[in-house]
């Protein structure tokens, strides 16, 4: 009797507990529907905050009255962004590429992604590397699409946007067997950040000494030099090949531009080292990812060790985020959804730009024809991100100043190692960006086919003393 007793109790008990599991593991299942289920919900809820469509709403915003604010476009404000702002000053010096903005918008769905607390808390993966052998892949996988970079036999590191690994690889370069130091030079134009950050960390390993123009003829072989290289150029978009030679000659090849959207593809780069970055691929400027292909294992571990010991990696939730993106490009129109929407904006924003710049004696634009591109399988008309703006009038020395006084602010000229008759304009903001600043070009060059139609129009006194002549359909042309 008593073994009968005890039997039951073990049976209750153990039911008792087969429940308590049941009711345990049922509430953890709600509430891990729960969580992201209240995420999407608060993204949502920010998303559908319209600003009347001159603006955005953050979840990281500022926070009135316990929602986010909107956060106005240049030269609009108010609470929802409706107000414009006549007379502000158009902001044409950013390279934001927010032109891109409206692809995501219409994909919220598919790059839309809930990220845990608990997410990858550690300081690396489970194999001890930094970066994620998944969006490795994926990279790969990418540049084998678009045929715009050899990826056979290369390394890749990831860092903090291309302006982290530019440096890392100068650093790499310079460290090699040759104990002078080594020369920086680009072609001018140039980016203006090869000088400025290697003037920052004032190495005693390198400097940077201009154009490479000065030292073709002047090339010295007692010294390295490390020539970047950037393809298409920023700012004037055109595709570039080295220009020094010799074997203390290393080279950084930028291709951050090298996408189907700002240029055509004529062939894979196939240098020994060439970086890329995420803003000029999909547009997301402030996730700061870039990576690098590099050829050589010597450089590739150089390269290793800066990375490790300035960031020690990018962080997990940026490659997850990056990762995710890149899958949306790869898989909408198997990889050419991307590249053919931001083509036909840039594309067209080029062709309005030029348009206007072609009927001005005043102001002329860099020459690009069209070009075939393996990508396409054909000949394409230029897009690039920027424009590459020249005072032709005497007078108009300061061109930026010109600009200025016309409520347009661009990049001078002299950043990139030019003259000051140069003014880079961007191109890749936002819509409204660009139809502000086309509207205040237009403006300008109307005014000046105003001034050249009175000075052609203004009546010479006859021998008679009168000379009648009808303008008004000139002027109001």
């Amino acid at each position: 009797m008593a073994k009968h007793k005890s039997i039951m109790y073990a049976l209750v008990l153990g039911s008792s507990l087969c429940l308590n599991l049941l009711y345990v593991a049922r509430d953890r299942w709600d509430w891990d529907q729960s969580w992201v289920s209240e995420a999407a919900e608060e993204a949502e809820a920010v998303a559908s905050i319209s600003c009347s469509g001159h603006g955005r709403a953050y979840p990281d915003g500022l926070i009135v009255e316990g929602l986010p604010v909107c956060e106005c476009n240049d030269c609009y404000r108010g609470p929802d962004c409706s107000e414009f702002v006549p007379d502000c000053v158009v902001d044409a010096d950013s390279g934001d590429p927010m032109f891109l903005e409206p692809f995501w918008m219409k994909h919220a769905a598919s790059s839309t992604i809930v990220v845990p607390a608990w997410h990858r808390m550690s300081y690396e993966f489970n194999d001890g590397s930094l970066i994620s052998e998944e969006l490795k892949n994926q990279i790969l996988k990418l540049h084998d699409i678009i045929r715009n970079a050899n990826t056979s036999g290369r390394h890749i590191i990831f860092g903090a946007g291309a302006t982290q690994l530019l440096n890392a690889a100068v650093y790499a370069l310079s460290h090699d067997d040759d104990p002078s130091e080594a020369r920086v030079v680009a072609s001018a134009p140039y980016y203006p950040v090869y000088k400025e950050q290697t003037e920052l960390f004032d190495s005693e390993d390198f400097e940077f000494s201009g154009d490479t123009s000065s030292w073709k003829n002047d090339y010295d072989p007692l010294h390295s030099y490390i020539e970047l290289v950037t393809s298409p150029n920023n700012p004037d978009g055109k595709l570039r090949k080295a220009v020094l030679q010799g074997q203390s000659v290393h080279f950084i090849h930028d291709l951050a531009y090298y996408w189907p959207h700002f240029t055509a593809i004529p062939a894979p780069a196939d240098e020994n080292l060439v970086l890329f970055t995420l803003s000029k691929l999909t547009g997301h400027a402030g996730s700061r990812f870039g990576w690098a292909l590099v050829k050589d294992e010597a450089v590739y571990q150089r390269m290793l060790t800066y990375m490790s010991l300035s960031t020690y990696g990018v962080p997990r939730e940026t490659q997850l985020r990056v990762l995710k993106l890149l899958k949306v490009v790869i898989e909408e129109g198997e990889g050419r959804e991307i590249f053919e929407f931001g083509f036909q904006i840039m594309s067209k924003r080029w062709e309005d730009i030029h348009r206007i710049i072609s009927m001005s004696k005043r102001f002329s634009l860099q020459d690009i024809g069209p070009q075939f591109c393996s990508f396409n399988q054909g000949v394409r008309e230029a897009s690039p991100a920027f424009a590459w703006l020249k005072c032709e009038k005497e007078e108009d020395m300061d061109c930026y100043n010109v600009l200025k006084a016309s409520k347009i602010i661009g990049r001078e000229g002299v950043m990139f190692g030019a003259e000051s008759r140069f003014v880079r304009l961007s191109l890749v903001k936002s819509q409204d960006d660009f139809n502000l600043l086309l509207q205040r070009i237009e403006k300008m060059v109307r005014q000046e086919s105003n001034i050249i139609l009175e000075e052609n129009n203004e009546a010479p006194t006859s021998r008679n003393g009168s000379c009648a002549v009808n303008v008004d359909h000139f002027v109001g042309s």
